[in-house]
This record gives structure tokens, sequence and C-alpha cells, in this order.
């Protein structure tokens, strides 16, 4: 009890001229305000992206959640680590590199015929099917990995050693 009175006479001591967008905390994004996108970039990359559509600043889970048809599991995060959140302000848009398969020649990779990626553990996500990624009619997965969500494109794909 008393750890809240301490952390609530410490936010309440930043004059409001001095409070930022880090210091006040934003709920969870609701599910009908995020827009998904996913596109293939060849047989081995797929990039995400989460755009909040709301008025007001939103938090998704740290990392995409990507699933697989008929695949138990899901993506990896990189790196590693605990659960966490990301801020979304109004109309800003989040960024995810996923790695499918490392060589989309192995002969382990499975071909599954749509992805699923959900900003939020809490939400249903959405669906991509192989034709709407541009991957023609397979998705190759084997042991695929998703960065957390990145401010840009390029900073998912460097967050897996993508050039």
């Amino acid at each position: 009890m008393r750890s809240i009175a301490v952390a609530a006479a410490l936010f309440l001591a930043v004059p409001a001229s001095q409070a930022t967008a880090a210091t006040i905390p934003a709920p969870a994004c609701r599910e009908q305000g995020l827009a998904l996108r996913a596109s293939a970039d060849g047989p081995a990359v797929v990039r995400v992206s989460v755009t909040n559509r709301e008025g007001r600043a939103c938090t998704v889970s740290r990392a995409p959640g990507v699933t697989f048809e008929n695949l138990d599991g899901s993506a990896l995060p990189v790196p590693k680590g605990a659960t966490g959140r990301y801020r979304l302000g109004p109309g800003g848009t989040a960024y995810a590199t996923v790695r499918t398969v490392a060589d989309p020649m192995d002969p382990e990779a499975r071909r599954v015929g749509a992805l699923a990626v959900s900003a939020d553990p809490a939400h249903r996500g959405r669906a991509f099917a192989a034709a709407e990624l541009g991957t023609e009619d397979a998705i190759r997965v084997w042991e695929p990995v998703t960065s957390w969500w990145q401010p840009s494109a390029t900073a998912g794909d460097r967050a897996l050693g993508i050039d």
C-alpha cells in the first residue's frame, strides 16, 4: 500500500508542463481501433505493421503474435526478453519483421496456406492467406522468429539481421 502512495505522490509531483507521453501510461489498444497489414518480401520474410486508428494513445504487446495455419506454436520474439508493452500514439504505426524460415530450401520446412498476426494476446488478430501476402500458394515455415515492434520497417529488419 505504501508503494502505491509513493508512486502516486511522484506522479503528482511532476508538473503538467513537464509530463510527457512516457510518464503518462496509456491503456491497451482496442482491437477494433487497430489496422494490421502484412506482406511478403521473398520466400522467407514477412513484414507486418499495426496502426492505431484511434484518437488517443494506446499500447500493444511488445512483439506481434504470429502463428501459422495448422502448426503448433508461434514465431519467437527476438531478442528474447520479458513481456512488455509498445506505445502507439494516435495514428501511429509500428513495424515488425518475421523470418519464417532461415533457408527456404530446407527440406524440413513446412508449407502453410496462411499466417495470422495479432498485436496483443487478448486480440483475435487477422489472418493473411499466402496469395494475399504475395507468396503464391504457400508460406515456408521452420523455426520462425519475429522482431519486437519497431518505429520503422528498416529497424525491424535490422533486429533480425536482414539487410
